[in-house]
């Protein structure tokens, strides 16, 4: 059976997903919703109707599950809870503080109308809290590190444009490679924020603007630049759409652990992502928690799921006969 998608939101998530149903054979996209005028969006697959978001409602019977490709901070807290009382969606929310309000939320929702949502889906969180779920129950002597980048952070980068005398910015999350190491080595180091990451900004700034200023003012943001080290710098508007035009990310998650009667053996598991495209892969992993949730929806299961909750199997297109063939 062919799983119905619809697309709520068509910034880079939403294209990022339309790609991805594209190379999932047993999913078409069966429409996308925005807050924009209909007729002024052009979406690349041909014959998928482009709708407002009020109408969502009159497509409750043509769409198996809703992936949800607004932001956290404004759109997700509202929008899924109000989504899943009509369809079975998926969220990226990746406000971590904030997930187990928004789990809560959403599980009151989905438990009266028998749906299934499935909330906080991409690689952090997402791939990289299964990793450290694993990690953790398998080495349970030991210590968790997370490492972002090099990779672009879409909402520093926003920071920064915010910035009076900013035109435009990207903002580079870099992990300190001798932190790497040390984590590595099987040191369990205690490591602070700055010790962890750097970040490496470039900015386009006004003409005539104060350079000094906008760079004061970015180096001491709390909850974005303070506590690390930052660099800033300044280049043209030719440079940053030349240099900078891309969203690569990635990471890794190392679990440092050890085993033994008088703990004398070290171990190391690692899992790491590189990514061209932040969006684009977030949106795939979007796709295989769609087709987790219409199967748990098949089964009969309704409430709010994370990750954490659903069988690896399910996210596979693969049935279970050929995965234990093929993988076990």
């Amino acid at each position: 059976m062919t799983i119905r998608v619809g697309i709520f939101g068509y910034g880079n998530l939403g294209r990022g997903v339309e790609s991805a149903i594209r190379q999932n054979p047993d999913m078409k996209l069966a429409a996308v919703f925005t807050r924009r005028d209909p007729s002024t969006l052009k979406i690349k697959t041909e014959g998928v109707p482009v709708l407002n978001i009020a109408d969502a409602e009159k497509m409750v019977n043509d769409i198996d599950v809703m992936i949800l490709c607004g932001g956290s901070a404004t759109d997700l807290p509202t929008q899924t809870p109000e989504t899943v009382k009509l369809f079975n969606v998926i969220d990226s929310f990746d406000t971590h503080a904030k997930i187990p309000e928004h789990f809560d939320a959403v599980d009151t929702e989905a438990k009266k109308s028998g749906k299934v949502g499935i909330i906080s889906v991409g690689w952090d969180p997402g791939m990289f809290s299964l990793n450290r779920l694993y990690g953790g129950a398998i080495l349970s002597e030991g210590k968790d590190y997370t490492f972002w980048g090099k990779g672009v952070s879409q909402g520093h980068s926003d920071a920064i444009r915010r910035v009076e005398g900013v035109i435009d910015a990207k903002q580079y999350t870099i992990p300190v490679d001798e932190a790497l190491e040390a984590v590595r080595s099987g040191a369990e180091p205690e490591l602070t924020t700055r010790q962890k990451h750097l970040r490496e900004c470039f900015v386009v700034a006004k003409d005539g603007a104060d350079k000094a200023k906008i760079e004061k003012e970015i180096k001491e943001m709390p909850n974005y630049f303070a506590d690390y080290d930052t660099t800033v710098h300044f280049i043209t508007k030719e440079e940053l759409d030349r240099d900078h035009s891309g969203i690569p990310h990635g990471g890794f998650v190392i679990r440092s652990g050890k085993t033994g009667f008088n703990k004398e053996h070290n171990h190391i598991i690692e899992y790491s992502l590189k990514l061209d495209s932040n969006p684009e892969f977030t949106a795939s992993v979007l796709v295989a928690y769609a087709r987790a949730a219409y199967r748990l929806s098949l089964d009969g299961v309704s409430g709010c799921k994370t990750v954490l909750d659903i069988p690896p199997a399910y996210l596979s297109a693969k049935s279970g006969k050929e995965l234990r063939k093929e993988l076990l």
